[in-house]
């Protein structure tokens, strides 16, 4: 359907009729709606998860959702629940197993991925591998295919989430840094540890449904990854790594709407491109300060 729609519509260069245009289907009105929901939680919980090193351990809470939505689609459930529950579950799984609160994780983190990939093999088997639609979906994201019913999980989730967060925010920042210290000074760094997997659960359910499991990295890794290579100010880097975000999804979501082609390629593509673009600027400026510091260390001989 989506396909034979953008046939239908075409870039017009005019701003307000393309903007018009983007916004006439109700379909667009919730995939902009929960992508926005979705980049502001993706941000702000991808800042820590970058900060901690946690990356392996979101891209396993993707990989565990998979065979969770399967379950739950096997069970007549909203696949939403199976995200949440096999990520969650996920989450306490790893913090039981881990020896230690961030260092040390990766042993218990690849367990649990290899289980959640063998569920997904038998439930991909039990469902008798009709149901590509919906398989496809979970890989690669739906945004065009959210409905009024997904909006209310989506944006109780987030709200949840960002809630959560901003309560933990300074302690877990701190358990971030220097967990032995904070550890001495009292911080609960092990149970904020397991809290923060839970967010990161959270996040990663919701994402799957604009990206899917498998370009959960493009909302969650890069926006933060480009903010921490900018500013090293905690606060404003939480606030560009959302901003990015949100422009990621945003110019993803118009793009796909106008091509045949699909929403989460331009999503990572831009994301991908401006990490690049960043890592550029930034070796171009060193080089540039190093040549500076070698003429003046040259004009004083």
């Amino acid at each position: 359907m989506f396909i034979a729609l953008a046939d239908d519509v075409r870039l017009s260069w005019d701003l307000l009729a393309d903007l018009q245009q983007l916004f006439t289907y109700h379909f667009m009105q919730n995939a902009f709606l929960a992508g926005t929901l979705v980049a502001i939680v993706a941000g702000a919980v991808g800042y820590f998860m970058t900060l901690r090193s946690q990356s392996f351990a979101g891209h396993t809470l993707a990989q565990v959702g998979f065979p969770g939505a399967l379950g739950a689609a096997l069970l007549g459930l909203s696949p939403v629940v199976g995200l949440l529950a096999f990520g969650l579950g996920a989450a306490l799984l790893i913090g039981a197993l881990s020896a230690r609160e961030v260092k040390g994780q990766d042993s218990a983190v690849g367990i649990v991925l290899a289980f959640s990939l063998g569920l997904g093999l038998l439930f991909v088997r039990l469902s008798h591998a009709n149901n590509t639609t919906g398989i496809y979906s979970l890989l690669f994201g739906a945004a065009l295919g959210v409905s009024d019913r997904d909006l209310g999980p989506i944006a109780l989730t987030t709200l949840a989430t960002l809630v959560t967060l901003v309560v933990i925010a300074r302690p877990l920042f701190f358990a971030s840094l220097d967990p032995e210290v904070a550890a001495a000074q009292g911080v609960p760094v092990r149970l904020l540890s397991i809290l923060f997997l839970s967010l990161l659960a959270f996040a990663v359910a919701e994402a799957v449904q604009v990206v899917g499991v498998l370009l959960i990295f493009a909302l969650l890794v890069t926006p933060a990854a480009i903010a921490q290579q900018i500013t090293a100010r905690p606060a404003l880097s939480i606030g560009l790594s959302v901003v990015l975000a949100l422009l990621f999804t945003w110019s993803g979501l118009a793009i796909g709407y106008f091509t045949p082609y699909p929403i989460g390629f331009f999503i990572t593509s831009f994301a991908f491109g401006a990490y690049a673009l960043v890592r550029l600027a930034r070796a171009w400026h060193r080089w540039l300060a190093q040549h500076k510091q070698a003429a003046q260390k040259g004009d004083m001989a």
